[in-house]
């Protein structure tokens, strides 16, 4: 069959050999959650918290060279035990995991690869630049970026992505690569380091089974050839995918069922009872049991939940009876210290932190960031929207005479209530649209918070500035306010300043609340308080709630350009041949136009206070 985008022809590959490798033991891992339930009483319902076990003393151990499979039925506590050998897992864990004897550190969770179950990957970054970018940032500084570039490109070469290394990943809205491509692209960004433990989170869910078992087959020779330890979890492999597995640990709500080789799996139910009468995917078998169902039983339907109930008790009683002695005296004589392939990690890489330098960290994920957002930044319907309120504006207040005061300040107050909200609705997207990367990438020490912060928000910069920019031209000049290049200039900076204090509020308030609906809904809130507090539409204020107006930025934006286009002592036609002063004018009395420069200080408490906000509560999501 000739090679397709779906199936390319993949070259044969040597794969390297591990440099550390990993021998794993878990020994009791118990996993407790704790769990609100509501009862209820005569007056209201009280909650009372409880503790919940997700895992329930499981055990086990696989060497370099192997694959260990995870089964059981949905809700078992597969993936759990999974993040927990990962050392991701937070919260009450009891048990002892060890990576060739030893404790997870640092270091181990950098020759660690984990990939999750969801494809958590840039929509409209390319197969190569999604390899790549990942390579410039997780491989040490000691290599040069065309040695990196090098290592990306082995690593698709390896796992026959080269047919599509220009193709984008794709999303939702438009099409890419294959999913099977996409779970391949996953497993080569953890393949880029040459990791010593593999993790992989059901590998061929949702796939069909000939992609299914190429990515399994991939697994494999990533084990044997590379002498990768490799653990994943799996929900319902065929035939051909079980065979693959060097071991299998069956679980069923927390509890461990069976241990040990897959190919003695049916024996060893046999051995107890619970023969197949038919020759069956021994998976099939596995999963069935950890369900409560017989293989002797075979009206299924009928089966009732106390016989199910019985049959899971029969097989952990089972396995306290013949496995789990068996295998502590197993992991009790295999010392990872005795194999020579093992060796201890250098004491220069324990101390290394991190694997770039932080400018070099900004450099790449501003590139990065640049390029992901290329088609969503500067989009047609934003410039359409922003260009056709400006036009339609400048319409309104076309050539806006000087006495008609009225008329300025409200140009004036759209000015600032306009670039003080729209930029907020569009921050308050970014950090929830990138959560689930941003965890991702934070868990496997790829880059510094500080760095991805920084990167993310100057990214967003020349669509949050240009914007605004070609708005300020359009209106201002159409609706007649002040031809002196300075008066233009100075409005057009407090305008910017404005909107990077707006920004910096979206970010804050996305980062703490981290979902969009409830951040869209606070920024409604906000801008509704705001736009009252302004000065503007409520001028006589309660001395009980005046103060309020000092935290709106809209406020001081308004304020500021109210001081650029009037003094003090400047008068203005209140009525045919009368002159007034301008701080007797309603609006302008309300907000005033001294102290300045405070206000300038003001804002940019804002602009850092918010940014520092956002930064802070982000920190929530680095692994701990």
């Amino acid at each position: 069959m000739p090679p397709t985008q779906d199936h390319p022809s993949e070259p044969v590959v040597a794969y390297p050999s591990c440099v550390f490798p990993v021998t794993l033991k878990f020994e009791e891992v118990v996993y407790k959650v704790k769990v609100n339930s509501k009862q209820k009483g005569w007056i209201c319902c009280n909650s009372i918290q409880s503790e919940k076990t997700i895992l329930n003393g499981i055990t086990g151990m696989v060497c370099p060279g192997e694959i260990l499979a995870m089964l059981g039925p949905s809700g078992s506590g597969k993936t759990t035990l999974l993040t927990a050998l990962g050392g991701r897992l937070s919260g009450k864990l009891s048990g002892k995991i060890t990576y060739n004897g030893q404790p997870f550190s640092s270091s181990m969770r950098r020759r660690t690869g984990f990939v999750l179950q969801d494809d958590v990957l840039y929509p409209h970054l390319t197969v190569s630049e999604t390899l790549i970018y990942t390579a410039l940032l997780r491989l040490p500084s000691s290599l040069t970026k065309d040695e990196k570039v090098q290592q990306a490109q082995r690593v698709m070469a390896e796992l026959g992505l080269g047919g599509v290394a220009n193709t984008m990943i794709g999303g939702p809205l438009f099409r890419g690569v294959s999913g099977g491509e996409k779970k391949r692209v996953s497993i080569g960004q953890e393949m880029l380091l040459n990791p010593s433990l593999l993790l992989v989170d059901e590998p061929t869910s949702g796939l069909d089974s000939t992609t299914a078992q190429r990515i399994m087959s991939t697994l494999r020779r990533l084990a044997v050839e590379g002498g990768l330890t490799v653990v994943t979890t799996i929900h319902q492999p065929s035939s051909r995918l079980y065979h693959m597995f060097h071991k299998v640990v069956l679980i069923s709500e927390g509890c461990p069922m069976y241990y040990g080789p897959a190919s003695s799996a049916l024996d060893y139910l046999s051995s107890i009872g619970y023969s197949s009468p038919i020759v069956a995917n021994p998976a099939d078998v596995l999963l069935d049991l950890a369900n409560g169902i017989s293989p002797n039983n075979s009206n299924v339907e009928k089966e009732q939940n106390e016989q199910k109930k019985m049959v899971k008790e029969e097989l952990i009683l089972a396995y306290d009876r013949n496995i789990a002695t068996r295998l502590k005296t197993e992991l009790c004589s295999v010392d990872p210290n005795t194999f020579s392939y093992l060796r201890e990690i250098p004491n220069n890489v324990k101390r290394e932190q991190w694997s770039t330098s932080w400018w070099e960290q900004f450099r790449v994920l501003l590139s990065r960031g640049l390029k992901e957002r290329r088609y969503e930044a500067f989009n047609k319907l934003r410039i359409f929207q922003v260009l056709t309120v400006a036009t339609v504006g400048g319409l309104l207040w076309w050539q806006t005479p000087p006495s008609h005061i009225q008329d300025r300040t409200s140009l004036l107050f759209f000015f600032s209530v306009f670039w003080g909200f729209y930029p907020l609705y569009n921050a308050v997207y970014t950090f929830p649209q990138e959560r689930a990367m941003l965890i991702k990438e934070q868990s496997s020490g790829m880059y510094r918070l500080s760095s991805y912060f920084l990167a993310r928000t100057a990214g967003d910069l020349p669509m949050e500035l240009a914007l605004p920019t070609a708005f300020v031209f359009i209106i201002y000049w159409m609706g007649g306010l002040k031809s002196d290049p300075a008066t233009f200039i100075l409005s057009l900076l407090v305008i910017l300043y404005s909107v990077l204090v707006a920004q910096s509020l979206g970010l804050a308030v996305g980062a703490a609340l981290m979902d969009i609906k409830q951040g869209t809904t606070m920024a409604s809130v906000i801008t509704l308080v705001f736009l009252a507090a302004g000065g503007y539409y409520v001028q006589q204020i309660p001395s009980f709630i005046a103060w309020f107006k000092y935290f709106s930025y809209s406020f001081y934006c308004f304020k500021l350009l109210l001081g650029i286009h009037y003094r003090a002592d400047e008068l203005y036609e209140c009525s045919p041949g009368v002159m007034c002063p301008v701080m007797e004018f309603p609006a302008i009395k309300a907000v005033g136009l001294a102290h300045i420069w405070a206000d300038v200080c003001v804002m940019a408490l804002m602009l850092i206070g918010y940014r520092l906000v956002a930064f802070l509560v982000l920190h929530r999501l680095r692994p701990i």
